[in-house]
This record gives C-alpha cells, sequence and structure tokens, in this order.
C-alpha cells in the first residue's frame, strides 16, 4: 500500500468516465429522446475538495450528453470530453494540452472501453461493480459501487496520499 500511496500523492489530475463512474451506469431516456442521469451529490463535493487542494479532475466519455456538460460546469470541471467511444486520441490530447506525464495522472473507469486509457496513467482506479477486465487492470478498486460514493472515495484517497485529508474535513467544523 505504501507504493500505492506514494504514487497516489503525486497525482495531479484526476479523469473520471461518467456512465457507471460518476452515475450508476443507468440511462434514462425521455419521449423526446432526451437523456437523463443520476449523479450523487457526495461525488460532487469530493471533486470540489479535490480542486480545493490543487488536484485538477477531467471528464472523458464515449457518450455526447449535454447533462454531463451542466454537471461538470456546476463541478468546475474545466476539461470535459465527451463522445470519444476510442478514449486513445483523446488521452494523448489531454497529455498535450495540460502538460502533464501521464504518470501524474489517474483516470477512474468501469468498463473495458476505459483499459486504453487506464493501462496508460499512474494511477488506474475501477469503481467496485467494474467489468472483471477493469478490476483485473487496476492498480486500486473502490469499496463503493459506481454512482454510489466511488468518486468520493477516489478524492478522499487522494487526499488522504496528500496528507490533507483530516485538515479538510476538519474545517467543515468551524
Amino acid at each position: 500500500m505504501d507504493n500505492l500511496q506514494d504514487i497516489a500523492r503525486h497525482i495531479e489530475l484526476v479523469i473520471f468516465d461518467v456512465d457507471g463512474v460518476l452515475t450508476d451506469g443507468s440511462l434514462f431516456l425521455g419521449d423526446d429522446g432526451q437523456e437523463y442521469k443520476a449523479f450523487n451529490s457526495r461525488d460532487g463535493h469530493g471533486i470540489r475538495m479535490l480542486h480545493e487542494a490543487g488536484i485538477r479532475s477531467a471528464i472523458l466519455t464515449g457518450r455526447q450528453s449535454e447533462v454531463v456538460r451542466h454537471r461538470a460546469r456546476d463541478l468546475g470541471i474545466d476539461i470535459v470530453m465527451q463522445g470519444h467511444r476510442d478514449k486513445r486520441p483523446a488521452f494523448d490530447q489531454l497529455c498535450r494540452d495540460t502538460g502533464l506525464a501521464p504518470a501524474r495522472m489517474a483516470y477512474v473507469g468501469d468498463d473495458v472501453v476505459d483499459l486504453p486509457v487506464m493501462t496508460r496513467v499512474g494511477l488506474a482506479i475501477a469503481v467496485n461493480d467494474a467489468h472483471p477486465w477493469v478490476l483485473r487492470h487496476a492498480h486500486w478498486t473502490t469499496a463503493a459501487r459506481g454512482g454510489r460514493g466511488a468518486a468520493r472515495e477516489v478524492c478522499e484517497f487522494l487526499l488522504e496520499a496528500r496528507g490533507v485529508l483530516h485538515d479538510t474535513l476538519a474545517g467543515y467544523l468551524t
């Protein structure tokens, strides 16, 4: 676990998949074709705490959805890459745009389409209910399921690795 903590301590950008990670993977479609998703508010607050600690976040997803753009804006996520079924070219662009080495990035995924990026980042994280191949290739797996606190768990894990989780949480008591 020490090596994993060392890796986590140096992460500067966390990339989240959406369906199955920030949501439970359910897709709700209205009669008009409008797509709806349910996001966990505690996951969102975890992302805000990451930002306050100086860790950036990004979204990289295979689907295209206006609701994702709205959620990202609400959370202050300024890097939103949607509609990338093959996530490799988008990841390469993300590396160029941020100037970060993949070793300074974490990726949180749940399905096999996430593996090409997960195998390239410094910290590959799978949600608890991820596909077995994703679980097999992850450096760390959350106890929580996607859309059910997994993203918050990731955020707190990274804050703990940096040694700021206790002070971050204690700040809510003053």
